[in-house]
């Protein structure tokens, strides 16, 4: 049987995500209603321009007191699409204390802030949902938090920004260079005025936080995910992936140490071999891939951003709040009872691509092996072309540290024989 009161939802933020959120709540309100068990209404939308014509949306509900909308105490759920830390982490434990529960998409609060934030929900019991934040329309945040809650995972490798994959599928398939792919990119409305967020991966590790923190039940902040961006990949790098059957995504990776006693949380470029399914995911497309002990691998595609997709995971939330809401319960909150160590990146072990210029006479090669080997790094494969006294060689090792292939490569560049590095690429996915 129908509940005929229905619930009232406070919008924040009317933008892009907002506005489409607030256009599904209207045109499919009979199908949420019968989803939920009683109708959901919209009682407000906190704005900052409010004189901007928004389809759809009786002008009465708009505000631009976001703190007075949230304190009405009749908000069953407030849905924040403002991004940023500030005002948005105010108004949700302000929402908390005056009884609402929290939707949101913003990965950067969440990734900073998710344990307090699930602690004043914890407080007032609340929920907090953010399926959003992480991938788009991709279901993942709830495959990991409840779906997997009774397998152990080990890791989670995945692309994570729309964006970047563009920017690096346009250069490996149409040899293109970075800042000719970017320029592409802005113009078909893939990355921003600014870009920066996204090409040096800050988005990127605020979703492998959040990924981390769920996947393996430790709180993981933003400050603990190492970050390396991709304005530094070019033609170069993708020719000699080529060459390797790989091809580079920008990578966010989070991992279980072997023994189990750390994990790890990354967002770098890395060469990853075309066998690999995260190879083939092309445009402005997110993919995670999922390795658990008892399900085995997972992967889960779709589109990472964008209104309607971000929308969709929104009003997924909102539903599963709404229904606990009736049922007078809550959902899962933060699971953090394992409380691992987070490991810095030098501790992490992979496989790396090198490029050096060196000089083209007998015995550079040598020179070079006898470096790797003093710093316990095993070369799995060399490959040396050059002419006229120059040449280049390339390097591909064995699995190892990062901090003892940074000592190889301070070592290498101390050699009279090498002229330069040219490149350093991780070797992922196998």
């Amino acid at each position: 049987m129908m509940r005929t009161r229905p619930l009232k939802v406070a919008l924040l933020g009317c933008g892009v995500v907002g506005s489409e959120v607030a256009r599904i709540m209207t045109t499919h309100a009979d199908d949420l209603a019968a989803r939920i068990g009683a109708p959901v209404e919209l009682a407000g939308v906190a704005v900052r321009r409010p004189d901007k014509v928004r389809e759809g949306i009786d002008p009465a509900l708009v505000t631009t007191d976001a703190t007075a909308l949230v304190k009405r105490g009749d908000i069953d759920v407030v849905v924040e699409v403002i991004g940023g830390i500030e005002p948005a982490r105010t108004l949700i434990t302000t929402a908390f204390a005056h009884g609402a529960s929290v939707v949101s998409a913003n990965k950067a609060l969440i990734a900073q802030d998710g344990a307090a934030l699930h602690a004043a929900a914890d407080e007032h019991g609340k929920d907090l949902y953010y399926e959003a934040a992480v991938a788009g329309a991709i279901p993942l945040i709830r495959p990991l938090r409840e779906s997997l809650a009774g397998d152990k995972v080990n890791r989670v490798l995945g692309i994570v920004n729309g964006t970047t994959n563009f920017i690096l599928d346009a250069m490996d398939t149409t040899g293109a260079g970075y800042q000719e792919a970017l320029d592409e990119a802005t113009a078909l409305g893939y990355a921003e005025a600014d870009p920066t967020a996204d090409v040096e991966g800050f988005d990127a590790a605020a979703k492998a936080a959040i990924l981390a923190g769920i996947a393996f039940h430790t709180r993981v902040r933003l400050d603990d995910v190492y970050r390396e961006g991709m304005t530094e990949v070019t033609a170069a790098d993708f020719a000699s992936a080529k060459e390797m059957g790989c091809t580079i995504k920008l990578l966010a990776i989070c991992e279980r140490a072997a023994d189990g006693g750390s994990v790890t949380a990354r967002v770098h470029p890395a060469m990853i071999p075309l066998s690999h399914p995260l190879a083939g995911v092309r445009e402005a497309y997110n993919a995670v891939f999922v390795e658990s002990e008892a399900a085995g691998q997972l992967m889960f595609y779709g589109p990472g951003a964008g209104g309607s997709p971000t929308a969709s995971a929104v009003l997924g939330d909102l539903v599963a709040v709404c229904r606990n809401r009736i049922g007078g319960a809550t959902g899962p909150g933060e699971s953090a009872y394992a409380a691992l160590p987070v490991s810095p990146m030098g501790d992490v072990v992979t496989r790396y691509h090198i490029s050096l210029d060196v000089a083209d006479k007998p015995g550079v090669l040598a020179q070079v092996a006898t470096v790797f080997a003093e710093h316990g790094v095993s070369i799995d494969t060399v490959r040396q072309s050059g002419k006229d006294g120059e040449a280049s060689l390339v390097v591909v090792t064995h699995r190892a540290s990062d901090a003892a292939l940074g000592g190889t490569v301070e070592a290498l560049r101390k050699l009279d024989t090498v002229r330069g590095v040219a490149s350093i690429m991780r070797v992922e996915g196998e």
